[in-house]
Order: C-alpha cells, then structure tokens, then sequence
C-alpha cells in the first residue's frame, strides 16, 4: 500500500485542531509563579505582624460605635502590639494550626471540632453556640449549621480564618476546601463565605498588589448570589461611584445592609459577617494600600473595629512584607517576638516558621514545586464550587417579647424572678423544678426564645401548636448568654405557616447528668415573619 505522507499529516493537522476545539482542558495551561524562599518569609511575617498591629490598632475603638461612624481619637503607640498576645482573634485561630501541626493538614474535622470545644478560652457568639452543640453531640457540618444555631451568619469564622489564606498562597481553590471543612464548626451561610471571601483575599495578596483587584478577584470564591456577596459588591460599585468619599459608601451599605442581624435581635450591636466584611473591604479600597489610613478608615466604619482592622492589616502585610510596614507600627514586634500567645505554644516566630512548613506541604500538593532559594508556585483561579446556602431565607425580626410583658398566668409552676446585675437589668423568668412550664401565643412564622446557660441548667421539652419539637439542654460548663449582646437563643424554629401559634415548654424530669438543677432561664423571645411587608 503508498503512503502518502503529505494526507497523513493533514490527517493529523485535523486531529490536533478538533481536539483544541471541543477539549476545553487543551486550552488550558497551568500558570506558575515564583517567588524566593526570602520574599515568601517576608510576606507571611507581614501577615502575622499585620494582624497583631491591627487587632490592636481598632482594640480601643471596639463596638463604641454601632451604627454610625466613628469620630473620636484613635490612639496608638507601637508597645499595644503586646497585647495581641492575649487577642482572641488570634488565639483562636492558633489553636486550629495547633491540631493541625499535631494531625497533618488532613486533620479530620470532628478532631478540630473537639479540640476547639474543649480548649479553655472562653467564646462568645457562633463559637459558643457550636461549643455548646458539639457538647450536646451534635459535630460539623450541623454544629455551625442555622438548623441548631441563630448564629450562623455571625462574624467568628471570619475573624478566626486568616491562618487559611496565609498557608495557601496563590491557591483560592485550596483555601475554600480548607474554609469549607473547618469554617462548618461554626458557621453556614454568609458565615461561611466570610470566611471564604477574607482568606481569598490573603492568598490574592502574595502576587498582587492592587486591592481593588484582590477584592474583585476574592469575591469571585463566593455565589454572586449571596447576600455576603451582594454587600461587597455594593462597596465595589460605591467605590468606583465615589472614590473619594468613603462616608457616602458606608452610608449606603448601613441603610440597606445594617439592620440584617438576627442573631442580637433589635440591637445596635451588630456581629453580622457580611456587614463587617464591607467594613473591611470598605477600609481596604479607600486606604489604597497604605497601613494607617486603611487601617483609620476601618476603624471609623464601627462595630467590630480591632477584628476588620486586623482582616485588612493582615492583607496589606502579605502585599507590603514584613520590610514594607512602617516602623512606627513594628517597631516593638521584636521585643515580644518569641512570647507566647494565651492558650497556645505559639509565639510570632513559630506562628511564621509553622505557616511556612504548611506552605511548602500546600505548594507541593497543589502542583507546585519548592527549589532551593525559591518556591514554585502553581497558582488557582478564584472560583466557587458549590450550592448557594442561606441561612435564613425569608426570616425577618418581627416583634420583641420580654418575659416582664408576659402574663403571669402563660408560667405554671415553681418559677422565680432573676437579674443578673452587673451592667444586665432585664429580667429574667427561671423555672426550677420538672413540670413547670410555659405557654406563649404568637403570631408570626417563626420563634427564637434567648435565655441562659449555666452548671446547673436543665432539660425541657418544646411544643409547637401541640406538637413535640425537640428536647432542649440548657446545661452548660460555665454561666453563659449573660450579656444582651450575647444571649444564648435556647430554642429556635423558623418556617411556619403564616398566621396564630402557640409555643409550649415544659421542664423534664430527664436531665443532664453533670448537671446540678432543673433550671431554664428565660429572657426574651423574638417572633419571624416571612415577609418584610408583615412586619408589625
């Protein structure tokens, strides 16, 4: 048979063109960026020294103003810098690279689960509440889960991730795995894609250094569809309306965003994650890359002022380098480089030296390579792989109800007045013995009843229109859900049909066996409606 070279090579020609075509992955090529071992240590020592300077930074200035912007002084001198030392924020989250160093990367996250609750910090928020269900049995994902907390939208996982983005430098896809895993002990939602969204911008930050793009480029890790989404986007659009005028973005982002919070009903105080992300994408995108005017602009957004002042110092410290932060904000970080932060065995050096041995763990499995004086690094597109979670679809805070409006009859039994005192007047109902119980007719589609935890809390059953809901605990290993900003929601149900209900709770004889009483504390309780036009 003749061959005929010249058709066999069109053949072939053809081939080669129809595989380019239809194979989306031929197009593709893998992109690499390299960095030296010198730069890299520079970058994650200016992580770690960001988010100590600025947790301190907006320390002073926490929660002193809710729902308007900040006027007062801001203070600082380079000594505050100790003090993150002590900083949940970053204890926290020291605590997860901990079981990490300990169980590898892989590290199962019910052994993460159980480290975090039974460390010896105390919590506050979405942390306490998944403590609290991971106590009960109840593990991740479900312990951040809106089916067992009111707090799953809350800020903790947010201010508590960084250590993610850090460890995955260039690699957005890497860090919402890991986000994905360890942020579902305390969070769902919007709480989740906090998280998501701020680390995202901690891996952006190693290879580019223009914020808008980093903010852009991490929201791209999150559904366009989310609310947490929405918000930033609308921060972007104010921004590039008004690049000058930060008061009018936030001004914005206040009226449409600001009254969302359901975890600290009718309250100024507000823990919502999306709200303070668009505080700190606000500071971000405003300070244009220079460490106090981001870091004052920040503050001056209110609420959680030292967690978003830390979230953006952090990403301007990967985009800076540790050589590239001023020294009047640095300057005594050597002086307590090798202390200890509370809680943990970790000081600022091994902080740094641990996220680099993660790093090169991370480059390696993601692709990459590590040479001798440099890091080869196969970096991700940012892009989010997954469902749309919300965690309250169509709730609204409709109605307040405190236990001193409700009549006396709606408690049978042994119940008796109770204040904490200490800067906490409201009152309190506390029933004390199996079978008291307490009726409460309402009218909305859903019910959340705060009240208290403590050692000798007990067990009740919760009835809904006649029918058995669930069992309730309120045990707990120390008083908690004192604070009106930190009440402890004891039972929630969300999703009723529109009109009359009638919620009943009855103490059990069943109790927690390292309980030492039958007590159920209640406090307050807060009708839903489905519809902001139901609202009362």
């Amino acid at each position: 048979m003749h061959f005929d070279r010249n058709i066999y090579m069109r053949h072939n020609l053809i081939l080669i063109i129809i595989l380019f075509l239809f194979c989306p992955f031929s197009r593709l090529q893998a992109k690499y960026e390299i960095i030296s071992k010198k730069e890299m240590e520079d970058k994650v020592s200016g992580a770690w020294a960001g988010k100590m300077i600025g947790v301190m930074y907006g320390r002073e200035m926490e929660f002193k103003a809710l729902g308007k912007i900040y006027d007062g002084d801001i203070p600082w001198m380079p000594q505050l810098v100790e003090k993150s030392l002590v900083e949940d924020d970053i204890y926290g989250q020291l605590s997860f690279m901990m079981t990490l160093e300990r169980y590898g990367l892989n590290a199962p996250v019910k052994q993460l689960a159980i480290n975090f609750a039974n460390a010896a910090f105390p919590l506050c928020h979405a942390n306490l509440q998944a403590r609290k269900n991971i106590f009960d049995g109840v593990m991740p994902p479900l312990s951040g889960s809106p089916q067992y907390s009111m707090h799953s939208d809350d800020i903790d996982f947010q201010i508590e991730s960084d250590f993610i983005g850090f460890m995955n430098p260039g690699m957005p896809q890497s860090s919402n795995l890991m986000c994905d895993s360890i942020g579902r002990i305390m969070a769902y939602g919007d709480g989740l894609y906090g998280g998501m969204f701020v680390v995202a911008m901690h891996t952006m930050a190693y290879f580019d250094n223009d914020v808008m793009t980093i903010v852009k480029s991490a929201l791209k890790v999150i559904p366009s569809e989310s609310t947490y989404a929405q918000c930033i986007q609308d921060v972007v659009n104010g921004y590039i309306a008004n690049p000058n005028d930060w008061e009018k973005t936030w001004t914005l982002i206040q009226n449409k965003w600001g009254y969302d919070d359901v975890c600290i009903p009718f309250h100024d105080f507000d823990i919502d994650a999306k709200l303070n992300g668009a505080f700190v994408a606000i500071g971000l995108l405003y300070g244009n890359g220079d460490f106090e005017k981001t870091m004052q602009i920040t503050i001056r957004c209110g609420q959680d002022t030292d967690c978003n002042t830390a979230n953006v110092a952090a990403v301007l410290g990967i985009i800076h380098g540790y050589s590239g932060i001023p020294d009047c904000l640095k300057s005594y970080i050597p002086e307590i480089a090798d202390k200890p932060f509370l809680h943990t065995d970790y000081s600022y050096h091994k902080a740094v030296s641990q996220t680099l041995f993660f790093i090169k763990e991370n480059i390696v499995t993601n692709g990459g390579k590590i040479g001798k004086d440099f890091y080869k690094v196969k970096v991700q597109e940012p892009t989010f792989r997954g469902k749309l979670e919300r965690s309250y679809p169509n709730a609204y805070m409709n109605k307040q109800i405190q236990v001193k409006d409700i009549s006396k009859d709606a408690f049978k039994g042994d119940w008796s007045d109770f204040v904490y005192g200490d800067g906490d007047p409201d009152l309190y109902k506390v029933a004390n013995a199996p079978g008291d119980s307490f009726e409460l007719k309402f009218n909305g589609t859903g019910i959340s009843l705060l009240g208290s935890w403590n050692v000798d809390g007990g067990r009740a059953d919760v009835y809904v229109d006649g029918k058995f809901i669930k069992q309730i605990d309120v045990y707990y290993r120390e008083e908690a859900g004192k604070y009106d900003v930190n009440r402890a929601h004891i039972f929630h149900l969300l999703g009723l049909s529109r009109g009359e209900h009638v919620l009943r709770l009855v103490v059990s004889k069943e109790n927690n066996p390292v309980s030492s009483g039958h007590k159920i504390w209640l406090q307050r309780a807060i009708v839903f409606a489905n519809n902001k036009n139901q609202m009362n």
